[in-house]
């Protein structure tokens, strides 16, 4: 199959990150674009709906209205069930049904492909390739999983742009398996953390995503697990001078919310915190030197970098106290972003909203570590319930079983159930020089609670 052999594509769960992507690249291109999801509801689209209908894309509700005869492809993503009714509509007009994986994997055979993997980072690593690429004229088309501010301030969901040059940057997603269906130019391992599936499995994925790939692959030489498929990789990135790696970031400074470091011993200055990112930064930079880029023309470029959709977004500064918002979702994802905010002020007070009964129960021991491990005596870490995405997840763990080990491990950890109190609660406890970090993912309506809690502040 090509992009060919099919011209109006309706996506179940468009507004989804990813399903959201693709809809708008597939638009951009020309086919006609349909799309449903849950949360339109009542005849209302949310932003994303709104955004979507600006590009064209016409936006129904979940309930078979969007789906007729003249459909040629419907794609859903794995969260969406074979009992929910547009499914069963198309199957009953024997229309075909792609995940939206695969249908990724048909567009990247299109192009030039580059492929960004790993458990954390892969949003940002793209962003910042986009832009060094966009920098040095290459017109790179891009399919990610979060918008880049500098699409969104054009009034757009950021996360997907066509491009007229050759080259196209994907996400290559690990958490459902579906990166084994892609096969490169280029593929990029950022690191391997538990998160979805034990290592031994996620070792098993990368391995075969290394075997698909074409061209070159690159991988990050200082995560324990990436290393190992390093051996005949051509090419490593690493904050480490002794690992022999092609790519040696270094010299690391951040200030309040700028960050300065060396790749190769060529000075980098960006507009965001944590040493993750710079570990990025060398990604990006190990990727496009390889292409023809110059490490002066990556420099500028990511100079202006902007960040994205809720990555460390400052949402407002209010006597010496700082919210930040923050996606950070997985254990390793989580200690990272605190261990970022300890260094813009001397307490950090961390929100987090865990999503998925599975995964939280899943990674509880880890969440409990690496959170513990993360917290300065001053710092805080809040926790509010479990969200609910739907389907049959057992509802057998709480929230509070990981802030109360927290809590026995000496730290000060504290649990609100209804996170529309946390604010009331917490108030006393926000002080001179202090950042406000919260931290979730998967669930819609965290970008209005950051907004009303800015309000609040």
């Amino acid at each position: 199959m090509t992009t060919n052999d099919f011209n109006k594509i309706h996506f179940i769960g468009v507004a989804g990150t990813g399903m959201s992507a693709i809809a708008q690249y597939l638009a951009g291109i020309g086919k006609i674009v349909t799309g449903s999801d849950r949360y339109f509801v009542d005849g209302k689209l949310n932003d994303t709906g709104v955004k979507l209908l600006d590009c064209g894309i016409n936006c129904f509700e979940q309930d078979g209205s969007g789906i007729s005869a003249d459909v040629d492809l419907v794609v859903v993503s794995t969260a969406i069930e074979d009992t929910v009714p547009e499914v069963l509509k198309a199957r009953a007009l024997h229309i075909p049904i792609v995940k939206r994986s695969r249908l990724l994997s048909i567009i990247a055979d299109e192009r030039k492909t580059i492929a960004i993997g790993g458990t954390s980072g892969k949003s940002t690593t793209s962003a910042m390739l986009f832009d060094i690429m966009t920098k040095a004229g290459y017109a790179p088309g891009i399919i990610s999983g979060a918008g880049l501010v500098s699409l969104i301030k054009e009034n757009k969901i950021g996360n997907s742009a066509v491009g007229n040059g050759e080259w196209l940057i994907i996400e290559a997603d690990e958490s459902d398996g579906s990166i084994v269906e892609y096969h490169p130019q280029i593929g990029l391992v950022l690191n391997i953390d538990k998160d979805h599936q034990e290592i031994s499995e996620l070792e098993d994925i990368f391995n075969t995503f290394k075997k698909n790939t074409k061209e070159l692959f690159i991988v990050n030489d200082d995560n324990v697990y990436t290393k190992k498929l390093s051996s005949d990789s051509q090419y490593d990135f690493s904050s480490d001078i002794n690992s022999g790696a092609g790519y040696i970031a270094g010299n690391y400074v951040q200030n309040k919310l700028t960050i300065s470091f060396t790749i190769n011993d060529y000075l980098f200055s960006m507009q965001t915190i944590g040493k993750h990112n710079m570990e990025n930064a060398a990604a990006a930079v190990a990727v496009a030197h390889q292409i023809g880029i110059s490490l002066a023309t990556c420099s500028e470029a990511l100079k202006n970098y902007e960040g994205i959709y809720r990555r460390h977004q400052l949402l407002v500064k209010k006597d010496d106290i700082y919210l930040i918002d923050d996606y950070a979702h997985n254990p390793v994802k989580c200690a990272s972003s605190i261990r970022a905010c300890q260094q813009i002020a001397p307490k950090l007070i961390a929100w987090f909203q865990p999503h998925g009964y599975g995964p939280t129960r899943f990674l509880k021991n880890d969440f409990i570590a690496e959170i513990t491990s993360a917290l300065r005596e001053e710092d805080e870490i809040w926790m509010s319930e479990i969200f609910y995405a739907g389907g049959t997840a057992e509802k057998n763990i709480s929230a509070k079983e990981i802030t109360d080990a927290i809590a026995a491990n000496h730290k000060k950890a504290f649990f609100v159930s209804d996170r529309n109190d946390f604010f009331n609660l917490v108030r006393p406890h926000l002080t001179n020089e202090c950042v406000l970090l919260l931290m979730g993912a998967r669930d819609p309506s965290l970008e209005d609670f950051a907004k009303q809690l800015a309000k609040e502040l």
